[in-house]
C-alpha cells in the first residue's frame, strides 16, 4: 500500500515534504558551500554542504513552513525566490518580518493555533507547537521558534501524523506534544548540538534521543545535523545513542537529496 507521504531531504533543516496531495517546503536554505549566513550580534556561520534542493528543484507548493526566522532557515536566496503569494506558516515574529519584505501570505500562528489547507476529500492541518531554542533566558536573545504537527486527513480520518521540531532543545514540557497529539507516526528532528559563543541551542545526539524517548513516534528523521559550522554534534552522534537505547528500528535516515516514505511506520 503507497505511503501517505513522503520527505525529499535538501540539507540543513530543508524538506520537501509530500502529504497525501499537498506539498510543503520547510525552512528554505539554498546558500552553496562555502557561503556564510548571518546568526545575529556579529555571528556567522559557513555552509559545509551543497544543498541538494534549488528554487528551480522545486515542484508547485501548497505553502512553506518556516520554524524561525534565522539565516540557516531562511536564507537572502530564499527570500528573493519566495513568490508575495505562497502561504508561509510560521511565527508572529517571522510572518511580521516577512509581510514587510513584501509577503503577502505569511501567517503567523500562536502557540497551538493552527493552519488548514482542504482540497478534495483531504485536509492538511498545521497546528504550532512549542520549541525553545536555547536554555531559559539565552532563549530570548535567538529569534522565536515553533515546532509543527502536520496531520493529514482524508473524509475526516486522519492518516498521517508528523511532527517537526523546529530549533528547540528537549525540555520536559514538549510532552504535552504527545498529550495534545497522541499516535505521532514520524518526527523530524532537528539535531546539530548547535552552539553559539559555547552554549547549546539546538538538541545534539543524547537530547534528541530523550525527545524520542519522550514523544515516542513510529520513526524519526534526523535532520540538521553538519551543514554549518556551529553544529558540533554529528548524525553519528544521534545514531550511537539511539542504537545504545534499543531505538535503531525507529531511525530513518536520509541523505541529502534522498526520499524516504512516511507513514510506513514499522509495527
Amino acid at each position: 500500500m503507497t505511503a501517505p507521504g513522503s520527505l525529499t531531504f535538501g540539507g540543513t533543516a530543508t524538506c520537501l515534504l509530500r502529504l497525501g496531495g499537498f506539498t510543503l517546503l520547510t525552512d528554505p536554505n539554498f546558500l552553496h558551500r562555502g557561503q556564510r549566513v548571518h546568526l545575529g550580534y556579529g555571528l556567522v556561520s559557513r555552509r559545509r554542504t551543497e544543498p541538494a534542493l534549488l528554487p528551480d528543484d522545486l515542484p508547485p507548493l501548497d505553502a512553506v513552513l518556516l520554524s524561525h526566522l534565522h539565516g540557516d532557515h531562511f536564507d537572502r536566496v530564499a527570500r528573493r525566490w519566495l513568490p508575495p503569494d505562497l502561504p508561509v506558516v510560521t511565527t508572529r515574529h517571522a510572518a511580521r518580518a516577512l509581510r514587510r519584505r513584501g509577503s503577502r501570505a505569511a501567517t503567523g500562528l500562536p502557540t497551538w493555533e493552527t493552519w488548514e489547507a482542504t482540497r478534495g476529500g483531504e485536509t492538511l492541518r498545521v497546528t504550532a507547537v512549542p520549541g525553545r531554542h536555547g536554555p531559559a533566558v539565552v532563549h530570548r536573545a535567538l529569534p522565536p521558534v515553533m515546532g509543527s504537527v502536520l496531520d493529514l486527513e482524508r473524509d475526516g480520518r486522519r492518516v498521517l501524523r508528523v511532527y517537526v521540531t523546529g530549533d528547540t532543545l528537549c525540555r520536559p514540557w514538549l510532552r504535552e506534544v504527545r498529550d495534545r497529539f497522541p499516535g505521532i507516526d514520524v518526527m523530524v528532528a532537528h539535531l546539530g548540538g548547535t552552539r553559539v559563543l559555547g552554549v547549546l541551542v539546538t538538541m545534539d545526539g543524547r537530547q534528541g534521543t530523550d525527545l524520542v524517548e519522550l514523544i515516542g513516534p513510529g520513526v524519526t528523521v534526523p535532520v540538521h545535523t553538519d551543514d554549518y559550522t556551529v553544529f558540533r554534534s554529528p548524525l553519528s552522534d544521534f545514531v550511537a545513542e539511539m542504537a545504545a537505547r534499543g531505538l535503531t528500528d525507529r531511525l530513518r535516515v536520509v541523505e541529502r537529496g534522498g526520499t524516504v516514505a512516511l507513514g510506513d511506520a514499522p509495527s
